[in-house]
């Protein structure tokens, strides 16, 4: 996405429903780095609910994630640009996901939120193949999935590796 953002975006964004909660309440609109802002304001407000039960947390995930699959695919095709940079709903789900395993500290929070960062935008096998081949909101969902997957992972064993428990 661009340094400048077009004022016709950011109208379309804040008069549209469907493109509000795909820009993250706003948060894809940043000029620089959507994702991660979306990322971040998503351990923010996580942050504010911790703890929750992990079995809540990942039903709200999967809500989050079919609604998503409309959602971003229906941004996507209004805007006539498939995974718009802007477009964070799929980072939200994607760093809840992550954030299902982190121990309710600032320490473990933030680990959780660089390793799903990383996951994201390396985007190791078979992230990059889905981003690749799936079309629609599934595709623009699924990537991040599967890099909150790769992300909670990481972050599961780094807890149990320092902390033994």
């Amino acid at each position: 996405m661009n340094d400048k953002i077009s004022t016709g975006l950011v109208s379309a964004v804040l008069r549209d429903p469907v493109h509000w909660l795909a820009f993250g309440l706003g948060a894809g609109l940043l000029p620089k780095a959507p994702g991660t802002w979306g990322s971040l304001v998503t351990v923010l407000v996580f942050w504010w609910w911790a703890p929750v039960d992990t079995l809540v947390l990942l039903g709200i995930a999967g809500v989050l994630f079919v609604a998503g699959i409309w959602i971003c695919g229906e941004s996507a095709r209004r805007l006539g640009v498939h995974d718009h940079g802007g477009i964070v709903w799929d980072e939200i789900v994607g760093m809840l996901l992550t954030l299902s395993v982190a121990y309710p500290e600032p320490l473990w929070f933030g680990v959780a939120f660089v390793a799903f960062r990383i996951f994201d935008i390396w985007k190791p096998w078979p992230i990059r193949d889905l981003d690749h081949s799936l079309s629609g909101g599934l595709g623009i969902m699924l990537d991040d999935v599967c890099a909150a997957a790769y992300a909670a992972l990481a972050t599961f064993l780094l807890q149990r590796f320092f902390t033994g428990l």
